[in-house]
């Protein structure tokens, strides 16, 4: 539900914004709002996301800047990736590696 009133803002503030009743910055602003919520990622997804692309573990890693060893203890579930590492996740998961390279 959450996603569907944020395109719905989303698209009436274009809307507005094309028509010239809000300017680029507010435009820009509202779109800032309603940027999708990261979820989390279970031990199983991270190991999908990794083999889709082809990629072990100290290659993705190496993607992330962070050591193999985290990439393993996320996949037997003993971490949890938190910000920045779940937000590519979900850039990866989403637009795929070469949104990141």
């Amino acid at each position: 539900m959450r996603k569907s009133i944020a395109k719905s803002i989303t698209s009436t503030v274009q809307d507005l914004n094309k028509s010239g009743l809000v300017d680029d910055i507010t435009m820009k602003n509202i779109e800032k709002l309603c940027i999708p919520e990261v979820k989390d990622y279970s031990p199983e997804k991270i190991v999908s996301i990794r083999k889709k692309f082809s990629l072990s573990q100290a290659a993705l890693a190496s993607i992330f800047n962070i050591s193999p060893s985290t990439v393993r203890k996320w996949e037997q579930g003993n971490k949890k990736p938190a910000g920045a590492s779940r937000k590519l996740l979900d850039i990866i998961e989403r637009k795929g590696l070469e949104a990141l390279i």
